[in-house]
């Protein structure tokens, strides 16, 4: 399956200046969300209140995102350890937020909190009134809540949280996640989204924070396990859901959340889903191999393969920004990419990306081969440039065991996760 889009090359130098030259007034800011469908907001659209204050070069705009994604997948890797839940935390740290939120309404009456949106974490949590070392002035006020309750030491949510500890009969919990730690109370809420309500919802209320590496509002688990949203939804959305992530420079940087069967797509390619008992949480595929161009890449035997006993394997996710692969692929791919690219071009190297080129280039697509689907990428997909065009980079990176299908190249396409029938579809779609 090939996709075709217009050309959106990701200049993050000029998404930041758009981003904070324009204000929270902007009119998709206050459109609401409707039905099962819900807004995604990039955490430096002019809607979010995450964007940086001060402009960042383009150079320091790669760098930071680089740095964050070593965490996120540091964060991933720990999933390895044999654990009954996913840690409650996204690897994204940018400006303590994550890289796409979404609109939580909470309580009665209602308050609303932008919530990360993570495929590999499965509880959610949000800072609560009176909460020591949060770092949002936004905070869940659990008082104002006719509906707010504590969950009890003795509810069968308590043993799905990690660290569970009992005081005055409420369940409490604690994690710690990169340089931060969290203790929080399990308690239950209404909660809307879009224009569904949600009666007793499980989630974390946070009491004391520590360090800089949480999403400042929340965090909302889309994974598998006993308390994600899936779980706790089952009635109502039937285990599926679907997103649609905007490019880094669509200027509304806009795209959706698709909950339930109803609405998602026909004509849409599937790959069966997978699990991986190390990490029953995350969304396993089989990747089988890369094309860059028309040529399929003599990829090493067994880097793509799931191992239950390390957790190796393919997922999609989310949160990490840049595509990584295990080195041995990584390098195959890069230096077919380098060939096709031109053999006598300089290759320069920007923090974690070894492939850039400070003259113009013919870059070819990549293909990325699952059992049942293609996806082949576009530039947009695969590429970042400077706002003046100097410095092109292949906008992937090696890793040490967990290849990542990453969100900017996922960005203008619809990923359906369809649980019920565990097949994963992707299909290319404007999300702005």
């Amino acid at each position: 399956m090939r996709f075709s889009s217009p050309s959106l090359l990701l200049q993050i130098c000029l998404f930041l200046s758009l981003a904070l030259g324009l204000t929270q007034s902007h009119p998709n800011c206050a459109a609401p969300d409707r039905g099962s469908t819900l807004q995604v907001i990039h955490v430096y659209s002019p809607c979010s209140p995450f964007r940086p204050k001060q402009p960042m070069s383009w150079e320091e705009s790669v760098l930071q995102m680089q740095n964050k994604d070593n965490a996120r997948l540091q964060f991933l890797s720990s999933l390895v350890a044999r654990k009954s839940v996913v840690p409650i935390a996204s690897g994204r740290q940018i400006i303590q937020s994550p890289t796409y939120i979404v609109r939580a309404n909470i309580g009665t009456p209602a308050q609303t909190m932008l919530m990360a949106m993570d495929t590999s974490s499965d509880a959610a949590w949000i800072p609560c009134s009176g909460c020591v070392g949060c770092s949002s002035s936004t905070v869940f006020n659990s008082a104002a809540s006719t509906t707010f309750k504590p969950v009890g030491c003795q509810a069968a949510q308590c043993k799905q949280v990690p660290n569970p500890t009992c005081g005055d009969g409420v369940c409490a919990f604690n994690l710690t996640y990169g340089g931060s730690t969290i203790a929080a109370n399990l308690s239950q809420d209404t909660i809307t989204l879009a224009t569904d309500a949600v009666p007793y919802y499980s989630f974390g209320c946070i009491q004391k924070a520590t360090g800089s590496s949480l999403p400042a509002q929340g965090l909302l688990g889309l994974g598998r396990g006993p308390m994600s949203l899936l779980s706790q939804t089952q009635s109502l959305y039937q285990s599926t859901f679907s997103y649609c992530l905007p490019s880094f420079k669509s200027l509304n940087f806009s795209g959706s959340l698709r909950l339930g069967p109803v609405g998602q797509p026909k004509r849409i390619k599937y790959t069966p889903l997978l699990k991986n008992p190390r990490r029953p949480s995350l969304y396993f595929v089989n990747l089988i191999g890369v094309r860059v161009g028309r040529r399929v890449v003599d990829i090493p035997p067994g880097s793509f393969d799931i191992n239950p006993s390390t957790g190796a394997g393919t997922i999609f996710d989310s949160g990490t920004v840049f595509t990584r692969l295990v080195e041995p692929a990584y390098i195959a791919v890069r230096d077919a990419f380098r060939r096709r690219v031109g053999r006598n071009l300089t290759v320069t190297s920007l923090g974690g990306f070894d492939t850039c080129y400070t003259v113009p280039i013919a870059a070819p697509t990549i293909t990325f081969m699952f059992t049942g689907m293609n996806v082949t990428l576009p530039q947009d997909n695969l590429l970042i440039h400077s706002t003046a065009g100097s410095t092109t980079c292949l906008a992937m990176a090696a890793t040490p065991g967990l290849n990542v299908i990453a969100n900017m190249q996922q960005q203008n396409h619809r990923l359906l996760y369809d649980v019920p029938n565990s097949r994963l579809g992707v299909a290319r779609e404007l999300c702005t």
